[in-house]
């Protein structure tokens, strides 16, 4: 594990294409680690980021970073039970790492990559092809749970007591109930990826391999689609109290309304921090001003309440790099935005916007 409380001093300070620069460009601290972010999340204080090299990398407020070599090749996916971090690779391990920075290895499938992992307090799980993992606390050997084809997404319900798991013709919906995980199927063809539910647990949402979003309202599987993307849906969350379902794919941040009982149906989204040419590559909510963090495939980064009649801030201009990581910490103290040339930038979020 290696310490640093000052940034790459290689790194090029420049005035970006279309932007000069912005005040949370000059104010940010600002690293070049040479590998791409591949994701971000939050974790209390602090955000956990992957790269490309295996590395895992945590930024806590007035500490700056840390960073453990987690894979041996890259960091996949990862995901957090609010204490402990969780990732995939393609060296086959799932691993956990723990807020001192110890990793356990959990589990080893050899040439076959991690695909997916998801956690949630008291439970964790992770995919390798059409099988998933599935620890509870306290739990030494997983229950494993097959699918005919191979995992695109996975994702716990708030309360951890169902798992969603999308694959090639829908999603499987496993609830545990006394000690066993029951299934019901949610059937869509074509292949689905990222999977998500809702905050009040009504919806499921996908991402398709098609560039579109697909959906099920669970109360009676009645199917919602969201269409019209120009790009593959890569990154989505929600946002306010509607709540609002915001989406990657387009040259704007689209947001689909999911008040009402039949949520986004029959009704147009509401489309914010728009672009001329470039496609949003991710996403990431800031309830507290109703408001999402956009960013683009250029590296530019916009911000903008969900209301398209204000316009956005410009937080970052462009760099050449698309977006792939933009996170919080939980109390809102500090923002962290990575691309996919491993360039990081880390501020306060009072002095971001």
């Amino acid at each position: 594990m290696q310490d640093s409380l000052s940034p790459d001093q290689s790194f090029n300070q420049r005035l970006h294409p279309g932007f000069e620069e912005t005040e949370f460009e000059r104010r940010a601290t600002k690293f070049n680690f040479g590998a791409p972010v591949t994701g971000s999340l939050s974790l209390s204080d602090s955000v956990v980021v992957g790269f490309g090299d295996g590395n895992v990398r945590t930024f806590r407020e007035g500490v700056g970073y840390s960073s453990t070599k987690a894979h041996s090749g890259v960091v996949l996916c990862m995901a957090t039970d609010g204490e402990n971090i969780f990732t995939g690779g393609d060296d086959g391990k799932f691993l956990g790492i723990s807020s001192d920075n110890t990793v356990e290895e959990i589990a080893s499938f050899g040439s076959k990559w991690v695909d997916c992992v998801a956690a949630v307090d008291g439970k964790y799980a992770c995919s390798s092809g059409g099988k998933v993992h599935v620890w509870s606390k306290g739990q030494k050997e997983p229950t494993i749970l097959e699918h005919s084809s191979t995992v695109g997404g996975m994702a716990f319900d708030a309360k951890g007591k169902r798992l969603a798991v999308s694959h090639y013709g829908g999603v499987t919906i496993w609830e545990a109930k006394e000690r066993r995980w029951k299934s019901s199927k949610l059937i869509w063809k074509g292949f689905h990826g990222a999977v998500c539910f809702s905050p009040d647990g009504k919806y499921v949402i996908t991402a398709m391999q098609e560039n579109a979003l697909h959906g099920w309202r669970l109360r009676d599987k009645g199917n919602l689609s969201m269409s019209g993307y120009p790009s593959k849906v890569k990154s989505f969350a929600w946002v306010g109290d509607t709540p609002y379902l915001v989406t990657s794919g387009a040259n704007e941040a689209i947001c689909w309304p999911f008040d009402g009982k039949d949520g986004p149906m029959g009704r147009a989204p509401v489309c914010v921090s728009r672009s001329e040419s470039q496609i949003v590559t991710c996403v990431q909510e800031l309830n507290a001003a109703n408001a999402v963090f956009s960013g683009f495939r250029d590296g530019s980064v916009f911000v903008a309440e969900i209301d398209e009649n204000k316009e956005p801030i410009v937080l970052k201009g462009s760099s050449g790099s698309a977006i792939a990581g933009i996170s919080l910490t939980s109390s809102l103290s500090h923002i962290l935005i990575g691309d996919e040339s491993g360039e990081v930038f880390w501020s306060p979020l009072a002095k971001a916007i």
